[in-house]
């Protein structure tokens, strides 16, 4: 392993891990366990995600009679994420800008096992710790939703994946992701405009009607990709949107959810021409559940005192 903490954060954001392709980082990480004395394992959740590896767990026996505790973190990153040249400026660590820096979440991965590096430096006693390293986290959750819950024995854990020092996120949203998919009527833009219905009017039109954003202080949605049409003369017959919505509220999350729906809906169903009628296919996935914890909560309370414990606000 590395000398230093950075220098060990920097030799895992050279590895190349976008999501889906997490096996070179997840390999390094593992082998950097064992060194530590872990006990190593991988599951087989590629199988249904279609990556390179499964999810990473770790296990390493404690010396004192306590119930053990669960680190968590993932490996993938976002994109542009090949090819990271870090570079240090000051107290900072960042990209030479073609990149992703990919400390989400490197970071977490690099504190979790520098942690525990330097409680077996010291020989400190401590409680068991379970480790979870998960895949494709950025692109839906997919490791963390297949994990095998039989492989953890710890009843709480900590999952260090924020960005403030200090702070301990207590809840989270649901979120729902959407597919719609707009078809319309292709026929030739220059010599026979009047009889295509184009898909792209279509949506462009329902999401003019949208509220999208900031709904209010628990909920948001956004259309984020639009794809469709094949050339410009030609009247798009098919336009496809890809869309979220997050809410800590359950109601409001269905409520905004149906209001994109019945959006596209109204207008696609004023689109007809002779016998065609535009049409809509709708597809809706709740991608996870909202959850809080109160701040009495033990493991709530044990981060509050770790964190007291060497002087960083909580």
């Amino acid at each position: 392993m590395k000398e230093t903490l950075v220098d060990y954060f920097v030799s895992l954001i050279t590895i190349d891990s976008e999501s889906k392709n997490e096996k070179a980082v997840a390999l390094k990480i593992a082998e950097d366990l064992r060194l530590l004395g872990a006990e190593v394992k991988f599951d087989n959740v590629h199988e249904q995600t279609g990556g390179n590896i499964g999810n990473l767990y770790g296990y390493f026996p404690g010396d004192i009679d306590k119930k053990p505790v669960l680190f968590c973190a993932h490996m993938d990153t976002v994109v542009p994420g090949n090819g990271i040249k870090p570079q240090i400026k000051q107290d900072r660590i960042v990209t030479d800008g073609t990149t992703i820096l990919g400390s989400d979440d490197k970071s977490g991965i690099a504190e979790i096992i520098w942690a525990i590096k330097e409680m077996k430096d010291s020989a400190e006693e401590h409680a068991p710790i379970e480790v979870l390293f998960t895949i494709s986290e950025e692109i839906g959750l997919l490791g963390a939703k297949l994990v095998d819950l039989a492989q953890i024995k710890s009843e709480f854990g900590y999952a260090l994946d924020s960005h403030e020092i200090g702070d301990v996120v207590t809840g989270a949203p649901s979120q729902n992701s959407m597919k719609f998919t707009i078809h319309g009527k292709e026929s030739h833009a220059g010599a026979a405009p009047e009889f295509g219905v184009s898909a792209i009017q279509i949506a462009a039109e329902a999401i003019s009607k949208m509220k999208l954003g900031r709904i209010d202080e628990e909920t948001t949605c956004n259309i984020g990709i639009i794809s469709g049409g094949t050339a410009t003369n030609i009247i798009p017959k098919e336009v496809v949107l890809e869309a979220e919505a997050r809410s800590h509220d359950s109601v409001k999350l269905q409520e905004v959810t149906e209001n994109m729906k019945s959006i596209l809906e109204d207008t696609v169903a004023m689109y007809k021409l002779g016998n065609f009628q535009a049409s809509l296919k709708t597809e809706i996935e709740k991608e996870y559940p909202a959850f809080v914890l109160d701040v009495d909560e033990p493991c709530i309370q044990i981060a509050k005192r770790a964190t007291e414990n060497i002087g960083l606000p909580f």
